[in-house]
């Protein structure tokens, strides 16, 4: 029987064993997209105890004790802090199955050095252990993150976000890590939604625009854009939960944008002409200043509306999606590409039923000239495990090149998220290895370990355009 997560975990046959403890294990670490937050690094801050490094914000784990009979009062509410950890600890012997078994005992064991089970017994004793620890400057979040081996975080940043703590990080020379803005445009896109108008407002502020037509909307857009490549940004994020492309002139999305200024209610149908027509201005921009340009598709959000009323948005009551997919996504694509304007673009859905679509359309934009151009992003969310990591990967290997697979990222907003690279790893290596070990492929160790490396790290550098200068942990951007 096999040791509880011992040292070859994950990794089934001994080519696996040697790809990922002589190839993957020790390769650098590109968080291309996460929702850490630009002012905790800065500050490097120092967490309270370990429910305020686990719990605080994580809605994968909120999930989970919810549905383990634990009270709000203790997963987001009132309860201390020790009483939320063991509410945690009482759940996690029933996460058996869940990815978050594993990812709790990885960070336990690889930030930490525990190797305890967590359980309601073993909880008081630990939480006093990795206090202890928390309680060390070694423990503070920059100290985490080099810790992990990253070179680059991409963060997830409102247009009108002022960067000042990305600024500030880049002239912290003593930190080996480069801190990059990603442009999340996802409350410009969202013109029925409540709030869009202030929101408007804020963009006129940040961009020192007068917008009064949609001709002005788009030139701040563009201002915000140029402000945040200016400041190292190389990636854009949309969230598309429901995939929309409709047939628009600028003259028809300039009137849809006046009615709304005047208070005027906008159509679905107008809406998706706002949305398209935006969408694809953006996504010319992108191309232009050699962005990577990222759609999140498929999401169900806020479920609950009584929840939602009272906890707000990423509270962990969302869901996949199953709107259609192919059809408006390849309108969008071929948009940009007929004008020669796609940029690099990488696709998520929330849906597996998906997988195979995008894999499939992914082949149909590649431009002969940048390997890889056309992502099919790693398994996101709810396919964040390891069968769904194999589903993603082996519908990409299946119809397209996952040598050129760009790889893991965390989306997290935890600092002690990045084992999942680990775990993302060796779910690699054994898949690799159960193809040589049935014949599939040859045993040839130099191509295989390349590959291996080139997923785990290097084809995220190139894909992006990162620099990491030899004589220092500082990056440089293209």
């Amino acid at each position: 029987m096999a040791t509880f997560m011992g040292n070859n975990f994950l990794l089934k046959n001994e080519t696996a064993v040697s790809l990922y403890h002589d190839y993957a294990k020790d390769m650098p670490i590109i968080d291309y997209h996460c929702h850490l937050s630009p002012k905790e690094i800065y500050e490097n801050k120092k967490f309270k105890n370990i429910t305020d490094a686990w719990l605080y914000g994580d809605h994968y784990k909120w999930r989970a004790m919810r549905a383990n009979g634990i009270s709000e009062e203790f997963v987001t509410g009132s309860g201390s802090d020790y009483e939320k950890f063991m509410a945690w600890a009482r759940t996690v012997p029933m996460t058996i199955g869940n990815p978050l078994y594993n990812w709790t005992h990885l960070e336990l064991q690889r930030f930490f050095g525990i190797y305890d089970i967590l359980n309601e017994e073993s909880a008081p004793q630990i939480w006093e252990k990795v206090n202890a620890q928390l309680n060390g400057d070694e423990f503070r979040v920059r100290e985490l993150i080099v810790k992990s081996n990253v070179k680059v975080i991409c963060t997830t940043d409102d247009p009108v976000d002022s960067l000042e703590y990305h600024q500030l990080l880049k002239e912290e020379k003593d930190f080996p890590v480069s801190v990059v803005p990603g442009f999340r445009p996802d409350k410009g896109l969202e013109i029925n939604r409540e709030g869009f108008l202030d929101w408007v407002g804020k963009l006129e502020e940040a961009s020192d625009i007068n917008i009064k037509s949609y001709e002005e909307y788009l030139k701040a857009l563009e201002s915000r854009v140029r402000f945040f490549h200016d400041n190292d940004g190389r990636v854009s994020d949309h969230a598309l939960d429901s995939m929309v492309y409709e047939d628009a002139t600028l003259e028809e999305v300039s009137g849809i944008f006046a009615a709304c200024l005047s208070g005027e209610n906008v159509s679905l149908e107008d809406e998706r002409k706002f949305k398209t027509y935006t969408l694809i201005h953006l996504g010319k921009l992108y191309g232009e200043l050699g962005w990577a340009m990222q759609f999140h598709i498929n999401a169900h959000r806020n479920n609950n509306t009584r929840m939602f009323k009272k906890l707000g948005p990423d509270t962990g009551y969302d869901s996949m999606n199953d709107d259609q997919v192919a059809r408006p996504l390849v309108r969008i694509l071929d948009a940009l590409d007929q004008s020669d304007r796609l940029p690099k673009t990488i696709l998520y859905s929330l849906n597996p039923g998906d997988n195979y679509i995008i894999a499939s359309i992914i082949n149909s934009f590649q431009d002969g000239k940048t390997p890889g151009k056309i992502q099919f992003g790693t398994a996101w969310w709810f396919n964040d495990t390891k069968e769904g990591m194999l589903d993603q990967m082996k519908a990409l290997s299946n119809v397209g090149l996952f040598s050129r697979f760009i790889g893991m990222l965390t989306d997290s907003r935890s600092f002690l998220s990045y084992t999942r690279h680990e775990y993302f790893r060796r779910i690699v290596c054994n898949l690799i290895g159960e193809w040589v070990e049935n014949g599939e492929v040859p045993e040839d160790k130099e191509l295989l370990g390349k590959i291996v490396q080139g997923i785990s790290y290097n084809n995220a550098r190139e894909y992006f355009g990162f620099e990491i200068p030899e004589t220092s942990g500082q990056l440089s951007v293209k």
